[in-house]
């Protein structure tokens, strides 16, 4: 594990790890993003790091902390500068692996998980397919392009959703055909191609994943959502869910949960730390969708899991950058 490299003798202040944190982005995620990178960059320990704050427009353009515009060019120069990246771009642009190859071709360390893994986590279908591979449960669905969604015959409670879109952006619970055709255009206006599943009955539990730089893996204590309705765009950042730490399961349920989080982790070959959302049914846990960057304020659903196990906020922050500073 690489340290900070001590300062000559005459000088009492010890150097400091220069870390890149990238926010925003092109996705309807921006505002989350944000919100996200701008918390992060706050609680990195300035002691230990310099932090070099870089933003994405909604139209693709780099900026300094300081809010100038950059090229591409400069900016990965940036980013060649520094020590690590630590990419918190949520959506697609962003978590579904561009970043992540943006740093590989640039040659920088970052944090989270690498190409394959964010494409395959951000693409829901894909996910699906990956998970029922390893043996754990999804939701029966359909998937439809633009060109057939009009031809989906609505015969049952459904939650339509984007194939690659996050915080719950485009995703409708249809209940009667008379709103399909709503949800059907909302998805499509965010992706080409739609997710159609079946509305299932289940508690809402997410399990945070962290690999760790010698391989084992971290689970940290389950959190359970509890909503008032769907638990939506406005319920997820609006304050009107109960996020409550640790779950109340038993034994058999969080053996369960913490299994099937951990084999599709492995499965997507993701690296970092992980979100991997359920639904606990009566016949156990059924894989809602995996997010390979989520949302990272202190007040988020990731650092309050790890909070219930006494790991905080910046020190997981500091875990996740020493981890893949070189050796």
């Amino acid at each position: 594990m690489t340290r900070p490299t001590p300062a000559p003798a005459t000088d009492p202040t010890p150097s400091r790890t220069r870390v890149a944190v990238v926010g925003g982005g092109q996705s309807c995620e921006h505002e989350v993003s944000l919100a996200s990178a701008a918390a992060v960059a706050g609680a990195l320990d300035p002691s230990a790091y310099d932090v070099v704050r870089l933003t994405i427009g909604r139209d693709g353009t780099w900026r300094d902390g300081d809010d100038r515009p950059l090229g591409l060019a400069t900016a990965v120069t940036v980013l060649q500068s520094c020590a690590a990246v630590l990419p918190v771009v949520h959506g697609p642009r962003g978590e579904d692996g561009s970043l992540a190859a943006l740093c590989e071709l640039a040659g920088v360390p970052y944090v989270g998980s690498g190409v394959r893994a964010g494409a395959l986590a951000m693409d829901k279908w894909a996910t699906k397919l990956v998970a029922g591979a390893v043996g754990v449960a999804t939701a029966p669905g359909v998937l439809l392009s633009a060109a057939d969604a009009a031809t989906y015959a609505w015969t049952h409670p459904v939650v339509v959703k984007p194939v690659a879109a996050g915080s719950s952006h485009g995703v409708t619970l249809v209940r009667d055909a008379a709103a399909l055709a709503g949800a059907l255009d909302a998805a499509l206006a965010l992706d080409d191609r739609i997710l159609v599943e079946d509305l299932l009955v289940g508690r809402e539990i997410d399990v945070a994943v962290l690999g760790t730089a010698d391989e084992g893996r971290v689970v940290a204590p389950a959190l359970e959502v509890v909503v008032d309705g769907p638990f939506d765009y406005e319920a997820k950042y609006g304050g009107g869910a109960d996020f409550r730490v640790p779950a109340a399961l038993d034994d058999v349920e969080r053996k369960a949960l913490e299994e099937a989080a951990v084999a599709v982790y492995d499965a997507l070959g993701c690296a970092g730390v992980a979100r991997v959302d359920f639904f606990l049914t009566d016949a156990g846990p059924v894989l809602n969708e995996v997010n390979t960057m989520p949302g990272f304020t202190e007040q988020s659903q990731v650092p309050r899991m790890f909070a219930a196990a006494g790991t905080s906020y910046a020190a997981l922050l500091d875990r996740l950058v020493r981890d893949v500073l070189p050796a």
